[in-house]
């Protein structure tokens, strides 16, 4: 899964690369995480209308069905090989599918009685498209939020050392496909959902300070110094004996 990413690629090399109308400004971020806004690009206008548009919304995709989003788990991933079957995302996946532009993302190994943070990012820097899905929730008083989730999938051989799930990048070349939701049903969408090529990115631990979402700069994106004595790392704290719901696959944070 996908639990923290960043968005270091300027602006205009993002509008440049995918296309869209509007010039938002903003500025880098080396730890976004859920809850938070987030940019995504998505066509708008129906059968016929090619045009991609920006927008801001909150990570986190809230089903419309909810009633009480208090009380709905925060979905902040999709699990490509399944959300056209699953409630919570298969009209999005139909209708409302995205990009999410990023640089790359944050994952935790397990190492011994601590967990590890590890970057992936494109070798050599550069942006990167992930395959997202998004939703309207409307509440009660007629207030509206838009939402959206990172679709992941199993991991190639260069991440799966460190999680064996990956989000689903989408090159380029391919972008209207995954964004044409009426023109391209989604069987055929759903062969983009793979593994990135092997040569794509790379891997490698970084510091703990990514594990505080108030950090956010780019040293959080630097390599760990090998030669450097270990971080004071708090241990795992042992998990307390609860009723655990049946795990659907789709991801929770963290």
């Amino acid at each position: 899964m996908c639990g923290r990413y960043t968005i270091t690629t300027t602006p205009a090399q993002l509008r440049d690369l995918f296309g869209y109308a509007e010039q938002p400004n903003f500025p880098p971020r080396y730890n976004v995480a859920p809850t938070q806004p987030i940019p995504i690009v998505r066509r708008e206008g129906g059968a016929g209308h090619n045009a991609r548009h920006f927008a801001l919304v909150r990570w986190g995709l809230i089903p419309p069905w909810v009633k009480d989003p208090k009380g709905f788990s925060l979905l902040i991933n999709a699990r490509g090989e399944s959300a056209a079957e699953k409630p919570a995302f298969r009209n999005a996946m139909r209708r409302r599918r995205c990009l999410i532009p990023a640089d790359g993302f944050y994952e935790w190994k397990t190492i011994g009685d601590r967990k590890r943070p590890f970057y992936a990012g494109r070798r050599g820097g550069g942006p990167l498209a992930f395959a997202g899905l998004w939703e309207t929730w409307m509440g009660p008083n007629g207030e509206e939020v838009e939402t959206a989730a990172i679709v992941t999938t199993q991991a190639n051989e260069t991440l799966s050392a460190v999680h064996n799930r990956m989000p689903v990048v989408i090159p380029p070349e391919a972008f209207d496909l995954w964004l044409a939701n009426e023109e391209v049903d989604v069987m055929e969408a759903s062969r983009l959902i793979e593994p990135a090529p092997e040569d794509l990115m790379e891997v490698y631990e970084v510091g703990t300070a990514v594990n505080r979402v108030v950090n956010d700069d780019v040293s959080l994106t630097e390599p760990v110094d090998p030669n450097a004595p270990p971080e004071p790392v708090a241990p795992l704290r042992p998990k307390r004996a609860k009723a655990v719901p049946e795990d659907d696959g789709q991801g929770m944070l963290f």
